[in-house]
């Protein structure tokens, strides 16, 4: 069952400004393995941790450090977390993570969605089946006219 949902927008070369005019902000949103990556990909990392803030539905609990941004063998985007954060989202009852990425016309766009272990609880898990049911009777009913 899908929990939240986040979305960001950064404009790069904005964001790249801000880290020439602030270098701290490199060890206060990064961890050292995204450090060496470019502008670009930095503004998505962030764009990609404010959406997952987003998605939480707050930061109480969540450290900007406690969340990488990694990749699978096959390039799609994955959070590492760590930390405090990883127990918040833990103790949210989250059990997955979807990330996607994107860059095109000097922006970075994250999205992402929590998803619980649990499935619909029993009322709306019920009530998601009535309304099924519905749609396929007045879909028959349709064609019956």
């Amino acid at each position: 069952m899908i929990v939240g949902i986040g979305v960001d927008l950064v404009d790069i070369s904005r964001f790249e400004r801000a880290l020439e005019r602030t270098p701290k902000l490199l060890d206060r949103l990064f961890t050292p393995a995204e450090q060496v990556l470019k502008p670009h990909s930095l503004a998505a990392r962030y764009a990609a941790k404010e959406a997952l803030i987003k998605a939480l539905g707050g930061s109480d609990g969540v450290h900007w450090t406690d969340i990488e941004v990694g990749a699978e063998p096959e390039g799609r985007p994955v959070f590492v977390l760590s930390g405090g954060t990883a127990s918040t989202v833990s103790g949210r009852g989250i059990a997955a993570l979807h990330l996607s990425l994107s860059h095109d016309a000097g922006l970075a766009t994250a999205y992402v969605i929590a998803e619980a272990a649990s499935s619909l609880p029993p009322s709306q898990s019920s009530l998601a089946e009535s309304m099924a049911d519905r749609r396929i009777s007045s879909l028959d009913s349709a064609d019956e006219g």
